[in-house]
C-alpha cells in the first residue's frame, strides 16, 4: 500500500498536543496535530484554530532538514494539514532540555539574568512523567528507573542534541531567528536504534526575533501576549521563504 494511502486505525495515544494512530502497517503511525494549547504541566488550557497545521508544517520543514543534515528521525511524509507519517517507535521517556539563554525555569530556579547567553549549550534530562510533575534527572536516576540500557545511550542522547541545537541554531540564525531553548524526545525503531521523535514546533521551541528579542514561541500563549498563531506564522513563513 502507498504511504499516502493509508489511514488512521487506532487511537494509541493522546498528549496535549498530538493524537497517534496506527496504520495498516504495524511500523508506521499517524500523528494528529491539535489546536489544543496547555502551558504550567496542564494548568492553563486553551485552544487556538490552526495552531495545529502550522505545527505540522513547522515540525516537516525541520524534521526533512535534520534528514538531509544526516540525525536519523522518525519522520516519513506530511499527509495534510493536521497528519504526519512517521515510523513507530517506543518512547524513551526522557525529555531532553537544551538551552544556549538563560530564560524561563534555568533564571527561576538558579537566579541566571534573563537573556544571559550561557557559556556553553546546557543538555538537561527531565523526566517524562506527568504525575510526578515531570522531575529532573541526572544519568543515575536514568539507570535506576530502567529509562536507557547504559551511560553510553545517554552520551548519544546529549551527542546528538547538541548536534540537532547546532544545525538548527544555524539555519535559524539565517532566518534572523535565536533559538533559545528547545525539548527534544528520542525513542527506539524497530530495530533498536535511537532516533528523533515527537515534533520540532514553536510549541516545544523558544524562539526570538533576532533583532527584537519578540517571542515568536508558546511563551505568547504562556505570558498571555496573544498572538500565538500570528507568531507562528511569521516563523512558518520565513522558513518557506528562505
Amino acid at each position: 500500500m502507498a504511504e499516502n494511502a493509508l489511514v488512521k486505525k487506532e487511537l494509541v495515544y493522546e498528549g496535549k498536543a498530538k493524537k497517534i494512530w496506527t496504520t495498516e502497517d504495524a511500523d508506521l503511525y499517524i500523528s494528529e496535530f491539535k489546536d489544543d494549547l496547555t502551558a504550567f504541566n496542564g494548568e492553563k488550557k486553551s485552544s487556538e484554530e490552526g495552531k495545529g497545521a502550522l505545527n505540522n508544517e513547522i515540525s516537516t520543514e525541520l524534521f526533512r532538514y535534520l534528514n538531509e543534515k544526516g540525525i536519523p528521525t522518525h519522520f516519513v511524509d506530511m499527509l495534510d494539514a493536521n497528519h504526519m507519517l512517521h515510523k513507530k517507535a517506543e518512547v524513551i521517556y526522557i525529555e531532553v532540555i537544551v538551552r544556549n539563554i538563560a530564560t524561563g525555569s534555568l533564571s527561576k530556579n538558579l537566579g541566571i539574568a534573563d537573556k544571559t547567553v550561557l557559556p556553553f549549550t546546557l543538555v538537561e534530562f527531565d523526566y517524562k512523567n506527568d504525575e510526578l510533575g515531570d522531575p529532573k534527572l541526572n544519568d543515575q536516576h536514568c539507570l535506576i528507573l530502567d529509562l536507557v540500557n547504559n551511560t553510553d545511550e545517554l552520551d548519544y542522547i546529549r551527542y546528538m542534541a547538541r548536534r540537532i541545537n547546532t544545525i538548527l541554531s544555524e539555519f535559524y540564525a539565517d532566518l534572523d531567528i535565536k533559538v533559545v531553548d528547545f525539548k527534544l524526545e528520542f525513542g527506539r525503531d524497530s530495530n533498536g536504534n535511537i532516533i528523533l521523535i515527537d515534533e520540532l514546533s514553536p510549541d516545544n521551541f523558544r524562539l526570538w526575533d533576532a533583532n527584537t528579542d519578540e517571542k515568536l514561541d508558546k511563551d505568547r500563549f504562556r505570558q498571555g501576549l496573544g498572538g500565538l498563531t500570528e507568531a507562528y506564522r511569521m516563523v512558518l513563513d520565513r522558513i518557506k521563504n528562505r
